[in-house]
């Protein structure tokens, strides 16, 4: 009998939990027929260059957040993006060996008492109680904001003495909106939407040339 009550009363949680996470759902990113355009990103250049003895990536993405992400913006919720970069030397007995790895979060939000965009940039994950460490910036626009996101240039990975030149290396680079970030309801709510599953991938190969 105890073991028949505690399921019914799983249920019951669950029940209540799916419903309160479609509430917070449609209460913050209403659909709407007309919104047929989609968040969508793409990687336009991803090049590898040597700058002052380092070996440094610049990246260009197409980024557009979509009505949906958006409208999420300007109801209250911060959006987190990271970007992630890892050098690896070819190992023909194993597994490719990582030398390096970097990483960049970003912290998108609206201010809607001054009607302002805020982008918090950090080498480390954002929390929204560890502001204070990151670098900060202020826009009129949301198009002003994503500029910053979408030209990663002069990204430094590591020194080229590091590198060598004895062996083949790639770079495997990765963007993607962190949904982690989001608080726990809308995690469990984002995970068959398409909008919030940005993301974008590509390795490339190193030319000699990169390391010398």
């Amino acid at each position: 009998m105890m073991g028949f009550i505690t399921h019914c009363l799983k249920r019951t949680w669950l029940e209540l939990l799916r419903r309160l996470v479609r509430w917070l759902w449609v209460g913050m990113v209403p659909f709407s027929g007309a919104w047929a355009q989609q968040a969508s990103v793409e990687l336009i250049e991803l090049q590898a260059v040597r700058d002052n003895g380092s070996l440094s990536l610049n990246a260009q993405l197409a980024l557009d957040l979509g009505p949906v992400l958006e409208d999420a913006l300007v109801k209250g919720l911060a959006l987190h993006f990271v970007a992630e970069a890892e050098v690896l030397r070819d190992r023909w007995y194993w597994t490719d060996a990582k030398i390096a790895a970097a990483h960049r979060h970003y912290r998108l939000a609206f201010q809607p008492l001054t009607r302002r965009w805020r982008l918090n940039a950090s080498n480390e994950p954002i929390s929204g109680a560890g502001l204070a460490g990151t670098i900060s910036q202020s826009f009129e626009t949301l198009g002003e904001a994503l500029g910053v996101i979408r030209r990663q240039s002069a990204w430094r990975l590591l020194d080229l003495q590091t590198l060598g030149t004895d062996g083949r290396h790639t770079i495997r680079y990765n963007f993607r909106l962190d949904v982690s970030q989001l608080p726990r309801p809308f995690q469990i709510a984002a995970g068959p939407q398409s909008d919030w599953n940005l993301q974008v991938s590509k390795t490339i190969r190193l030319s000699p040339e990169s390391v010398r």
